[in-house]
């Protein structure tokens, strides 16, 4: 029986040059970027049967991967929207309006923490801390960070993400 394979021929060659960066007996040291890899193409999803695949790649058991994909948020185990807004929702960033932005934005979009638009545009998830105390409250989208956020930076970046536009990094905004 032949076992689907999660990547393109490109991501199968790809995953093999990771795979060979470590030593015999090592290998398992891909994992994360072998994650990001299926991820990616895969419309920005893990199913158990792509991590499954991954932990035959790796000659691990599968449980190993189940953990490490559990474990970081980067990974999404279920499908999300285009744009994934991960919004900070610790304290520092509370203290300074989290809470208040994220429920405007879950208002604006008609979603909750989790949720995904109907037309598969937005993704909310609400994660622990970012790295940006200093400048809460804020989100990530992608590998950009918004800092600072107001409801008319949300409007902002919610527009330009629908315009299918990249905003540029917070600290390039002025408002």
């Amino acid at each position: 029986m032949e076992t689907k394979s999660y990547l393109s021929e490109a991501g199968l060659k790809k995953a093999e040059e990771i795979i060979a960066r470590y030593p015999d007996g090592r290998q398992k040291s891909a994992l994360l970027p072998l994650l990001h890899l299926v991820q990616d193409e895969n419309n920005n999803s893990l199913t158990t049967e792509a991590m499954d695949f991954i932990a035959g790649m790796l000659k691990i058991q599968p449980i190993e991967v189940y953990e490490v994909a559990t474990f970081y948020t980067m990974y999404n185990l279920k499908p999300v929207g285009k744009h994934v807004l991960e919004f900070c929702r610790t304290g520092p960033c509370c203290l300074v309006g989290a809470e208040d932005i994220i429920g405007y934005t879950e208002k604006k979009l008609g979603i909750k923490d989790g949720e995904t638009t109907a037309d598969g545009e937005f993704t909310i998830k609400c994660m622990e801390c970012l790295g940006a105390c200093g400048y809460g409250p804020m989100m990530q989208v992608g590998e950009r960070f918004y800092e600072n956020l107001t409801t008319e930076r949300m409007d902002y970046l919610l527009d330009e993400f629908r315009k299918g536009n990249r905003p540029v990094e917070e600290s390039k905004l002025k408002f």
